[in-house]
């Protein structure tokens, strides 16, 4: 049975190991101080920052994901940003990723704002069977800055 709780301090191993897998899906790596932190953000009270939670099977962390509230300019309420979702390949298939996806709608509700919305890459097909069930594509298309 999949169980998800907040992340904690004594998580930073597994959580690294986690995140550093769903970093490396997207073939990106980071030095270790934006590892250090970003952890230590996860674990901040500043409203500003990301909030993370732990996707257990039997007591083993097999999935993260980590979320931001934000204003929105066409809402009075804040929206909520679903940046990072992660399960293990091995517990894929399994309700993992729903699991954490449910949990973050459920700490969107309860913080009063119903809107979350997450991006993934157009290739991520495994994923995006998940997402097809439990969101609604959108037609928008990103851009970013040039590096």
């Amino acid at each position: 049975m999949t169980h998800v709780r907040p992340l904690t301090a004594n998580d930073k191993p597994e959580w690294a190991r986690l995140w550093r897998a769903y970093l490396a899906f997207y073939e990106t790596e980071l030095p270790q101080e934006i590892y250090d932190t970003t952890f230590d953000r996860l674990l901040g009270d500043d409203p500003q920052d990301f909030h993370g939670l732990i996707a257990e099977v039997d007591g083993n962390p097999v999935g993260l994901t980590h979320y931001l509230f934000h204003r929105h300019c066409w809402k009075i309420e804040n929206t909520c940003y679903l940046q990072d979702l992660y399960a293990d390949p091995e517990v894929r298939g399994q309700g993992i990723g729903r699991a954490l996806i449910e949990a973050v709608y459920k700490a969107a509700d309860e913080a009063g704002a119903p809107s979350v919305y997450w991006l993934t890459q157009d290739f991520n097909t495994q994923a995006r069977k998940l997402y097809d069930r439990v969101g609604t594509l959108t037609p928008f298309i990103k851009y970013a800055r040039p590096s």
